[in-house]
């Protein structure tokens, strides 16, 4: 049926397309297999959108299969319960071990909050149900995914793309709770 739909949508000529209803709650997998019924059946010189995705491996995952935008709540909601996105984990910044921690959210982070703000005071900033803290994870959330698509798009001109996402995917530790859009 989604090969059907994007041969469809192609014969009627859209600017771009979309492809939606792959993250409703089923497993990744299932997620991915969605993209990859619709995806080779779109023109690749227009506009291919993932609708509603992802978290930052399930991104590469898509850029990989051929995707070129993507909007996701992820960032935001994640920051509003106090999680921050680093290059190898997320980070939940409520927890007692970010209580005295000095280090900024990520190390050679070039976002504002990591330029000066440290993971502790965050940290006392949400635990005091100060707004400002979780501003300042989505700030920093917000650059992250703005800069992993500016690596991902120097490794696709480089020719090393699909080295950065191997890297990057087998690196990643999140929390599948944490990750998983609703």
């Amino acid at each position: 049926m989604r090969k059907q739909s994007a041969l469809a949508a192609v014969e009627i000529g859209f600017d771009g397309y979309a492809i939606g209803g792959v993250s409703v709650g089923e497993p990744e997998e299932e997620m991915m297999r969605g993209v990859e019924s619709s995806a080779p059946f779109l023109p690749e010189n227009k506009p291919r959108y993932a609708m509603g995705l992802g978290t930052p491996p399930q991104l590469l995952e898509l850029i990989a299969r051929g995707m070129d935008m993507f909007d996701c709540v992820l960032p935001t909601r994640l920051a509003r319960n106090g999680t921050a996105f680093a290059a190898t984990r997320t980070l939940n910044l409520k927890n007692a071990e970010f209580a005295r921690d000095k280090n900024p959210i990520e190390e050679g982070c070039t976002c504002p909050t990591c330029q000066e703000y440290t993971r502790g005071y965050i940290r006392h900033l949400i635990k005091a149900e100060e707004i400002l803290g979780l501003r300042l994870i989505t700030l920093h959330n917000l650059h992250f995914y703005l800069d992993l698509m500016r690596q991902a798009r120097a490794a696709i001109k480089n020719g090393t793309f699909n080295e950065f996402r191997f890297n990057f995917v087998t690196n990643y530790k999140g929390r599948e709770v944490d990750l998983m859009p609703s």
